[in-house]
């Protein structure tokens, strides 16, 4: 499956490079290699051969090389675009693995941000083209997605149906991740234009617009196709530039999502202006460099942990929900959802671990 990553902060920019490059498993090194803490072994299964859960293990361990995509929030365009006001997400997509790609290096090293959203892609059938790298832009909110709608063609058609005008017009490739990210919006703005997507909208109304979302999918799901419906995978991110959402979700009654954890910490020792950050060649007494405890508040948010620091970093629950506020503050709630909603056979036609 894809791996993702997301930082968000309310004063502490990250440079790109230091949060999607340099780290010990950075996610531009996930493409082949994975680390997943409380759910699998350090070291011992670290290439995931002998996990005894293989649907985990096929839910994290197949590479990732189809594609990747940034967004990163900056305010350019407030003092030149008329009606434009706020951080809105730039983009870059590729189909060049991330470790061969001279475009991101230079862009990362030379690129800060209150919020990112990084992704590497690993097709579960539709083209690889840039058009279907995440994430993917609706006015000043993006959305990305790890995972699977399972059977996604058999409720394609039905799905088109509860977007809004707009939202459908901005859908550009095939992948079901993106009619996704335009059925949240649908949601979000309660089918409203174009215009409605320049709004902010209340932490708690995104959180209610992404879970009526996932299920919508489960709903439609059941009507098609009733028993012969496979569980889904939808660890999913939405933000806005300030504000985050995400899950980590799986209508399974028993089967694990695919990993996804959460760190207040991390960057710390990420970013090169700290003290302990990977800044090894600076001198002890440069000047420049800050102390850890002067790094300010943020949230990284990712598939796999970025360091090797297991106590930094937690996983978030089975099919629960992460928001982090204007001010920074997470908060984790569980998904409330009809039980029989669950799709119960995983050797059902069109599944997708």
């Amino acid at each position: 499956m894809c791996r993702w990553f997301a930082y968000i902060s309310p004063e502490e920019p990250c440079l790109l490079a230091d949060v999607l490059l340099n780290p010990e498993n950075a996610i531009s090194k996930q493409c082949s290699e994975h680390y997943l803490p409380f759910l699998l072994p350090h070291n011992e299964e670290r290439e995931l051969d002998d996990a005894k859960d293989k649907l985990l293990l096929m839910r994290n361990s197949l590479l990732n090389m189809d594609g990747l995509g940034i967004a990163w929030y900056t305010n350019s365009q407030t003092d030149y675009v008329h009606g434009v006001n706020g951080p809105h997400p730039a983009l870059y997509k590729s189909q060049s693995p991330p470790t061969n790609d001279f475009n991101l290096k230079s862009l990362c090293n030379n690129t800060e941000s209150l919020c990112v959203m990084a992704h590497v892609r690993a097709t579960s059938g539709s083209v690889v083209t840039p058009v279907n790298n995440h994430p993917f832009a609706f006015g000043r909110h993006s959305f990305m997605h790890n995972g699977a709608i399972s059977n996604f063609l058999a409720i394609k058609r039905d799905m088109t149906d509860m977007l809004s005008y707009d939202a459908y017009c901005n859908v550009l490739g095939t992948t079901d991740s993106e009619h996704l990210g335009a059925l949240y919006m649908s949601k979000l703005t309660n089918n409203g234009a174009k215009a409605t997507w320049e709004k902010q909208y209340p932490l708690e109304e995104m959180r209610d617009a992404l879970v009526a979302a996932v299920i919508d999918v489960m709903k439609l799901q059941k009507e098609k196709l009733g028993s012969k419906n496979a569980p889904n995978s939808l660890n999913l991110c939405a933000t806005d530039g300030r504000r985050m959402v995400t899950c980590r979700f799986r209508n399974h009654a028993t089967q694990q999502p695919p990993s996804l954890y959460w760190s207040e910490f991390a960057g710390r020792i990420l970013s090169r202006k700290y003290e302990g950050g990977p800044n090894e060649e600076a001198p002890k007494d440069d000047s420049t460099i800050k102390p850890a405890e002067e790094c300010g508040k943020h949230t990284i948010i990712s598939s796999e942990p970025t360091t090797y620091n297991e106590k930094d970093w937690h996983l978030i629950g089975r099919n629960s929900i992460l928001m982090v506020d204007t001010d920074g503050v997470e908060r984790e709630e569980e998904i409330k959802y009809d039980g029989e909603l669950n799709a119960e056979d995983p050797n059902a036609p069109g599944y997708h671990p």
